[in-house]
């Protein structure tokens, strides 16, 4: 989820795989694809840059997680440590 804010000043989450397109004139408007809209105070360079970082944030994960080096918070502060350090079980890999 991105954070956006609303002219207003409310802050609330937007899912970034629902946006359909970001438009600016003047005010930012987000559409999302059930036809829902959303002005915005964040620039529309703003509202691509939260998305691509989510998005990289994603790849980031899947990556920690492939590797075994992923640590949640949550998993941290488990103190069984039985685990492999993945919050999705994964099936043992087969060395090649």
């Amino acid at each position: 989820m991105i954070r956006v804010t609303r002219l207003n000043g409310e802050q609330f989450a937007l899912n970034p795989d629902l946006i359909e397109r970001v438009e600016g004139h003047p005010d930012t408007v987000v559409f999302l694809v059930d036809s829902t809209r959303y002005v915005v105070q964040q620039s529309v360079e703003d509202v691509l840059t939260e998305i691509r970082e989510y998005r990289a944030g994603i790849l980031a994960t899947a990556y920690e997680m492939d590797r075994g080096t992923y640590r949640s918070s949550r998993l941290e502060a488990q103190a069984d440590d039985s685990t492999n350090g993945s919050v999705v079980p994964f099936p043992a890999r087969e060395e090649r």
